[in-house]
């Protein structure tokens, strides 16, 4: 669901990463509507609502399952063409292929917040879900 706002999720991440990747997000989309997802709940009641969902390479909160991978193939399997636009949050190369393999957009490490290329990539992701 794609409005004037567009909605993020910030999935499986710490408070300090948490906080961390609010700022990047506001920066890259100014009024961005930024939910905390924190459990395999959280995530199934607002997926489909979400534009863009930023997925942690290893989820920290309640999940069955602590691999955002798996998490970003499940929805893309559940959801369809209704999935979100999804991106992973890893420095590891070898992760963000496998997430792309499974679906998601091209993602970014968290040593890249403040990149204008993972501003970009941000923007981007949004915009083709739109």
């Amino acid at each position: 669901m794609t409005t004037d706002r567009p909605r993020i999720g910030l999935v499986g991440h710490c408070g300090p990463d948490s906080f961390m990747l609010r700022s990047c997000v506001e920066r890259a989309i100014d009024g961005a509507d930024i939910h905390m997802l924190k459990s395999d709940k959280a995530v199934e009641e607002s997926a489909a609502d979400m534009d863009l969902l930023l997925v942690n390479r290893v989820l920290d909160g309640r999940f069955r399952n602590a691999s955002g991978i798996d998490l970003i193939r499940h929805l893309r399997e559940r959801l369809g063409h209704g999935a979100p636009a999804m991106m992973l949050v890893s420095n590891y190369g070898e992760a963000q292929e496998e997430a792309r393999r499974a679906g998601a957009f091209p993602g970014f490490g968290k040593s890249e917040l403040y990149d204008e290329q993972t501003l970009e990539k941000i923007r981007s992701a949004v915009a083709q879900k739109a």
